[in-house]
């Protein structure tokens, strides 16, 4: 059982001790489970599950020799039907605020629809408006164009009328 020198495990190299750092609020705390993540990046982070919701017990399909808080009841029974009323508290009051919890979604949805519509709406009309100015844009453009090689050959032939001005003419008479 001699154990060979060669054939032992490489020696660990030792940590190097660190300062005891104790976190005075959440956000030394949160500096330092950063710091400790960011030491060995390779490693994956334990992320964990979102917890699930809860839900009350579902209702007791019939319900044997309930005795209420009368006389005639044994002592053990007052806590079997207090505890029955307690349950049916809390899923009647579950029930509740899961409705609710789906009226402020429907709503939620019903507004954001709505936002949409109007969105839409306002980008129509702002839409129409500039393909209004474009194409009164080009139709000037176009306009000057047109009249900028009459009026050249207006200025080189001075002579002779020009066909518009000669309908113009005959307008005025």
């Amino acid at each position: 059982m001699a154990v060979e020198s060669g054939a032992s495990k490489p020696a660990r190299p030792k940590k190097e001790p660190q300062p005891l750092v104790i976190p005075k609020n959440a956000t030394d705390e949160q500096r330092l489970k950063l710091e400790r993540l960011m030491r060995n990046p390779d490693k994956v982070p334990q992320i964990p599950e979102r917890p699930k919701e809860w839900n009350p017990r579902a209702p007791p399909e019939f319900v044997r020799d309930v005795m209420g808080s009368s006389a005639g009841a044994g002592s053990g029974e007052f806590h079997v039907y207090r505890h029955l009323r307690r349950r049916e508290y809390q899923r009647q009051e579950f029930m509740d605020l899961l409705s609710d919890k789906q009226k402020l979604d429907e709503e939620f949805k019903r507004k954001l629809v709505e936002n949409q519509k109007k969105a839409e709406e306002r980008t129509a009309k702002r839409r129409l408006k500039r393909q209004k100015l474009k194409e009164k844009k080009k139709a000037k453009k176009a306009k000057q164009e047109d009249k900028g090689p009459q009026k050249d050959s207006q200025k080189v032939d001075n002579n002779e009328p020009s066909s518009e001005d000669s309908e113009d003419n005959e307008s005025d008479e």
